[in-house]
């Protein structure tokens, strides 16, 4: 009687700025079936390097890092090495997080309450290609989604006097793009990028990043992504 073959391993990177949390998720990931852990990266910009030298699989990908967050991390790992999928591991599971995440190209979004068989579900999901999204943030993007549908269509003028390009560059900032991948974005100088986030700032009264992506979606200017 012919033996079937084990399924393969999953290799992974995990990328997390703080040491202690990096280190239980690479000892918990070593004891899970279906899981090689084939790097470990500080922030995102180390992340990058390890995908570009180790092409992994999966990596589980933390958001709120030094140097290169874990958006833009996601945003670069799938623009230059499409073979490798990122799930996000975070705390947090507020729609600033996730929406940008997801738009970056992000396949999966788990917390760290997630316990491990949850993490093994997620990482073979996306590699075959379902979305490994734990139950809570599947009923959020689910809500999101029932709120657009029911909600007013977007605004056929830009909101509070922006200007087309000062909205342009507020719909970037949802994406989840830096200033200077709007800049790329948009062929204009960083220094040029800032003056627009000022203005629009300044116009709306918001403070930082995450206020705008709020507004965005709050003005109907963004609709969450459908998966």
């Amino acid at each position: 009687m012919t033996q079937e073959a084990e399924p393969k391993s999953a290799r992974v990177v995990v990328a997390d700025d703080q040491t202690v949390v990096r280190e239980g998720i690479v000892m918990l990931l070593g004891l899970l079936p279906g899981i090689e852990v084939v790097g470990a990266a500080g922030d995102g910009e180390e992340a990058v390097a390890l995908v570009a030298g180790l092409a992994p699989d999966v990596v589980l990908m933390d958001l709120r890092m030094p140097r290169c967050d874990g958006v833009e991390a996601t945003r670069r790992i799938r623009a230059e090495h499409p073979g490798t999928q990122v799930v996000v591991l975070t705390t947090f599971a507020d729609d600033e997080s996730l929406f940008p995440a997801l738009a970056a190209g992000a396949r999966g979004y788990l917390t760290k309450d997630a316990g491990g068989d949850e993490i093994v579900r997620a990482v073979h999901s996306v590699l075959s290609g379902d979305a490994g999204l734990s139950p809570g943030v599947q009923r959020r993007l689910l809500e999101r989604l029932s709120e657009a549908e029911r909600g007013p269509a977007p605004p056929s003028e830009p909101p509070d006097g922006l200007t087309a390009r000062e909205t342009e560059v507020l719909l970037l900032i949802a994406e989840g793009l830096s200033n200077p991948e709007i800049a790329r974005r948009l062929h204009v100088s960083t220094a040029t990028v800032k003056t627009h986030i000022n203005n629009l700032f300044t116009k709306t009264r918001l403070k930082d990043r995450a206020q705008a992506v709020r507004y965005a979606y709050a003005k109907g200017l963004v609709r969450p992504p459908a998966g």
